[in-house]
């Protein structure tokens, strides 16, 4: 899965060159549907796609051939399955692709006929879109729908939503199949709670539909990542595919750039100075991204790329943990489930996260600038958490954590960012009591958690 970005707000660099300090007045806030979607924490991305079945076929290869939907056939597609393993993970949402680059449409689509309507599944009367809406309700889930109009092989159209020969009367074509799909999957399944743009939106000015008027249209209330310039919802991408957040991530920003998703962006900090709302979200396949499809798609015997439970973790510490939604990437087999491999690893990691996190040794809240906690028990503390009352905007600019060892107070951490949630790992040290001082704010830091587990 590439990231062909077209537009979207970040500020590369080193957090210590902010222009001069806002005042409390000027403080960026998220809107409501932001905060939800920050409270939400871990998501799944699901991809599933035609390659399941032919694993040869790469899509850019030969713009002149897709795979026969003939091949498209999964003989125990549930995706009730597939709901249930990514929530035993921890996701509070999921995002369907429901189109990636091949074209071909897990729905039945009147914008062509690339679609399972002319596969044999259920002999052409399915629509796993609508199956996967009705498992999301069923499990409490919040559905999300992968809608990249970047790329589509079928229509000979790649980076960053052109056609490929420039035709104008081709590219107009394009755009009337891309806004009548994007109008079928808004429409036709209910509210989505995130809309995902693979490789961005190409704006009306450079020839691609007009999106942006479509999506405060039909699902203003959608978080989008990756989304239109100017739309109220933003997320942005964190600048690579392995589930990791640079620090400070900021959920603020003000710049937009374009970049190519098939390499590494070091940075992409934000700016606590930003005019935009607009945090990270940290996607990364649970399978190796160096095997198959970089891991987001499924291949019959690579089991053993699983990620280790360590590595989930050491991605949750660093995303959750660093103010940014941790999306994680599940594949579906040629069955049409999820590997019986892969559902214990989720299931293993949701495990492990509610036991560190689940029950606090202390925790407190409220107004203030330094905040102390003690605890009765002699268990060692290993995490301590910071989460800032974000609808107040991003107010803490620096930090020192300190804790009791021995009778003296000791510096253990100190940072910048904290925003919806920071996570800082403790020193195996005999620790008594945790103090938090705030050393740089802007007005008077409201604090929705500080806790030590």
């Amino acid at each position: 899965m590439k990231k062909w970005i077209c537009l979207w707000l970040v500020l590369v660099g080193s957090f210590h060159t902010y222009a001069q300090p806002l005042k409390e007045s000027e403080l960026v806030l998220p809107t409501p549907r932001q905060v939800e979607w920050a409270n939400a924490e871990i998501g799944a991305l699901i991809h599933y796609d035609v390659q399941v079945y032919e694993p040869s076929y790469k899509w850019r290869k030969d713009f002149n051939y897709q795979p026969s939907p003939a091949i498209f056939n999964p003989d125990k597609l549930n995706t009730d399955q597939w709901i249930k393993a990514a929530k035993d993970a921890g996701a509070t949402y999921v995002v369907l692709v429901a189109k990636h680059c091949s074209g071909f449409s897990l729905w039945p689509t009147d914008a062509h006929e690339y679609s399972i309507k002319n596969s044999p599944w259920k002999n052409g009367k399915g629509d796993i879109v609508a199956d996967f809406i009705a498992s999301c309700k069923k499990y409490n889930i919040k559905p999300g729908i992968y809608a990249s109009a970047s790329a589509n092989a079928y229509c000979k159209v790649d980076n960053p939503g052109l056609v490929i020969n420039r035709d104008p009367v081709a590219q107009k074509k394009y755009n009337e199949i891309v806004m009548q799909q994007l109008t079928e999957l808004w429409t036709r399944y209910g509210n989505l709670f995130e809309i995902w743009f693979d490789g961005g939106v190409l704006p009306s000015s450079k020839g691609g539909p007009p999106i942006a008027d479509l999506l405060k249209k039909l699902q203003p209330d959608a978080v989008v990542f990756q989304g239109p310039y100017g739309f109220k919802n933003l997320v942005r991408w964190v600048g690579n595919e392995e589930g990791l957040a640079a620090y400070p991530c900021w959920a603020t920003a003000d710049s937009t750039t374009q970049a190519d998703g098939t390499v590494v962006m070091k940075g992409l900090h934000g700016n606590p100075n930003g005019k935009v709302w607009c945090p990270g979200e940290a996607d990364v396949p649970l399978r190796s991204n160096k095997s198959f499809e970089g891991g987001w798609f499924w291949k019959e015997g690579q089991d053993e790329v699983i990620s280790s439970l360590d590595l989930m973790m050491h991605r949750y510490y660093n995303s959750v943990g660093r103010n940014t939604n941790l999306l994680i990437g599940i594949v579906i087999d040629k069955h049409g489930l999820v590997p019986d491999a892969d559902v214990a690893r989720l299931s293993e990691f949701g495990q492990e996260v509610k036991k560190h996190f689940s029950t606090p040794l202390a925790s407190t809240q409220g107004k203030g600038q330094q905040w102390t906690l003690k605890w009765k028990t002699n268990t060692a503390p290993k995490f301590a958490v910071i989460q800032e009352n974000i609808s107040k905007g991003e107010r803490i600019r620096a930090y020192q954590l300190e804790g009791l060892v021995n009778g003296n107070w000791e510096s253990l951490a100190q940072g910048s960012s904290v925003g919806h949630k920071r996570i800082e790992v403790l020193p195996s040290k005999n620790i008594q009591s945790l103090r938090l001082k705030i050393t740089d704010s802007v007005g008077e830091v409201q604090l929705a958690k500080f806790a030590v587990y």
